[in-house]
């Protein structure tokens, strides 16, 4: 029999919260940070506004927390007056400058299930904070963010921060392969559960923060949910653009290193909290295995097309036997590559063992094919061409059959202390210990 799984789900809150019991403090569904640096203007009007629509729209409770970071004006007089009169706000004073340093701090320590910020400006329309946390607050995705770059956005901005934030998406896409539209519009929200495995792998403290968590939670097959907003540029912007480009830069050079060397274990982030993808789930075949199987297909027949290339380039000049080798040795090496990462999901350290651990396999595809041969010519002294590379082929299909088991079995197997399982209503995943994981964890 066979059925489609469904996607795994985060335990969804329960409805609208009943009053807590006298003498005792419920903790809020939301924590809604504002991250502050000399906005001793506007946060008074700000945070008033966004506690008047939150009480009056939003059905659980909530708490708004002004995270100051380093004011050297009045700004923590101001929030302190506000946490006195409004019982809902907080207030968090940090000796150090930097919005991530800010978000990372309050959501560290936060009790909600929820959390999300949002610039003091509040630039963004509050019509969308409802969509921001509804899918966090059921189950249904990981994080949520606003994005100016929708077609079904209204933007209002000049044309110098238009261009600047196009670019710099642009970039991401091309350098770090990431899919979100708009990775620093300031109003996200991402489930506490998911905060506290990504926040330690953050290192950006500033502007980066955003990018730095969006890309992590992509690479660990987290679900991003992408709210378009109404977005109206405050003219009084502190922002250096100059300054933050620059040190974005730099931020994406740093990133792209971490996760081209393998010091980002993404493959434990994949096993703990990654949404597997969808396929078939059919009773007597293992979870994975037949997306593994087209992927492996994919990558063979793609391998099989090239070998035989190279060994018609190689045989004139080498000799059937000497170009069989050289052809089987560069496809080897580019096949457990491709397999590596597009079959078995494998990121990380551990280039190098499987690597080797794939010549292995290839020294027993080659003693397959190299004993065809042999036997070919031990049969026919000159045999014709067409025969022999039918031959190939036919010993190459063995060969492969034999890789695909010894590659799952043995190259790339889940590291000791996971295991393949299927959850009733989920999707095929791997389970980590209960200890802390290897760093070459993959799922598959």
């Amino acid at each position: 029999m066979t059925t489609t799984a469904l996607p795994p789900h985060r335990a969804p809150l329960p409805g609208p919260d009943p009053e807590p019991a006298p003498g005792t403090v419920a903790a809020p569904a939301l924590d809604v940070v504002v991250p502050v640096h000399n906005e001793q203007s506007d946060l008074d009007r700000c945070v008033r506004r966004l506690h008047a629509y939150l009480a009056a729209s939003f059905p659980y409770r909530f708490r708004i927390t002004v995270a100051d970071n380093a004011s050297t004006d009045g700004t923590l007089a101001v929030a302190e007056r506000l946490a006195a009169d409004l019982r809902e706000v907080v207030v968090v004073h940090l000796p150090e400058k930097g919005r991530g340093r800010a978000l990372r701090t309050v959501w560290s320590a936060s009790d909600a299930p929820v959390l999300a910020y949002m610039d003091v400006d509040l630039s963004t329309d509050l019509a969308a904070l409802a969509p921001l946390v509804a899918p966090l607050l059921s189950g249904h995705s990981d994080l949520a963010i606003g994005t100016r770059l929708h077609r079904g956005s209204r933007v209002v901005r000049g044309a110098k921060r238009e261009l600047v934030s196009r670019c710099y998406n642009l970039l991401l896409r091309g350098v770090l392969a990431a899919r979100f539209s708009d990775a620093q519009c300031g109003f996200k929200a991402i489930r506490a559960d998911v905060a506290g495995r990504l926040l330690p792998l953050v290192q950006d403290g500033g502007w980066f923060f955003d990018t730095e968590l969006l890309v992590l939670a992509e690479r660990a097959r987290l679900r991003i949910h992408e709210v378009p907003v109404d977005w109206v540029d405050d003219p009084d912007s502190r922002v250096d653009v100059l300054a933050t480009a620059l040190a974005d830069l730099r931020g994406v050079a740093r990133l792209g290193r971490a996760l081209a060397t393998g010091r980002l274990p993404v493959g434990r982030l994949r096993a703990q909290l990654g949404r597997a993808p969808l396929e078939p789930v059919t009773d007597g075949v293992p979870p994975g295995l037949t997306r593994q199987l087209v992927r492996f297909a994919g990558v063979g027949a793609a391998s099989t097309l090239a070998y035989l290339l190279l060994y018609l380039l190689l045989r004139t000049g080498l000799g059937a036997q000497p170009a069989n080798l050289l052809a089987l040795l560069l496809t080897a090496v580019g096949n457990t590559a491709a397999n590596r990462r597009l079959t078995f999901g494998v990121t990380g350290r551990g280039r190098t063992r499987h690597q080797l651990q794939g010549l292995v396999v290839f020294a027993l595809g080659l003693a397959l094919t190299s004993g065809s041969l042999a036997v070919l010519h031990a049969v026919s002294a000159a045999p014709a061409l067409a025969v022999e590379l039918a031959v190939l082929v036919a010993a190459n299909l063995a060969a492969t059959v034999l890789r695909f088991l010894l590659l799952r079995s043995w190259v790339f197997r889940l590291p000791q202390g996971y295991s393949r399982r299927v959850v009733p209503g989920s999707v095929q995943s791997a389970s980590p210990p209960s200890t802390t994981a290897s760093s070459t964890a993959q799922t598959g």
